[in-house]
């Protein structure tokens, strides 16, 4: 295995679109380690090393949907009452929230739009819970699909949900993507 220098690490680093502290928090190790094995000041250990390899790695990959993600996300409980789903959506300033079954898998959304109308239809709402007013679930993709899929999806969709094994894991908006691309650019 070739050790990359300490200037070709600080070009890898850039070109994934990662602040030092962001590679130090993702491997795991502070950000003046990552300072300080740019600089060329300390030679990590081999093991710290690939760690931080392994992060660029990932990051590099042009399609990877885990450099857009946003995590954690706001879930909701299907037996939630709507009126504290709004202060949850006010609170963190989101235009809707998935709901969630107690395995974390999705079962539906709630959206601003869905409780506007709601507050139309309804006189009083403060009985009503998630599972009253949610909509179909947000799609989903698994961590290694490809960004291009995910953009295609937010054509259509305000947000996708980013799933494994144990339910949602991550969320991508469609700020989230053209902020990512318009840093990206930035730095080009």
């Amino acid at each position: 295995m070739r050790i990359p220098s300490p200037e070709e690490l600080r070009r890898l680093r850039k070109k994934a679109g990662l602040s030092q502290r962001e590679l130090a928090r993702l491997a795991g190790v502070s950000q003046s380690l990552i300072a300080k094995i740019e600089k060329g000041e300390v030679n990590p250990r081999i093991s710290t090393l690939m760690k931080i390899l392994r992060v660029l790695d990932e990051s590099l990959k042009e399609d990877s949907v885990a450099k857009y993600m946003h995590v954690p996300v706001i879930t909701v409980k299907p037996n939630m009452l709507v009126c504290d789903i709004v202060e949850i959506m006010d609170k963190y300033g989101i235009s809707q929230v998935p709901v969630v079954d107690d395995k974390n898998r999705p079962i539906g959304t709630v959206y601003e739009n869905t409780i506007m109308r709601t507050l139309l239809a309804y006189k009083n709402i403060s009985h009503l819970r998630a599972i009253d007013i949610m909509e179909d679930p947000l799609p989903t993709v698994t961590e290694n699909a490809s960004i291009r899929t995910v953009m295609q999806l937010l054509v259509d969709y305000p947000a996708v949900l980013v799933v494994d094994r144990r339910g949602v894991k991550g969320i991508v908006t469609k700020i989230d993507v053209i902020k990512k691309i318009v840093e990206q650019s930035e730095k080009a």
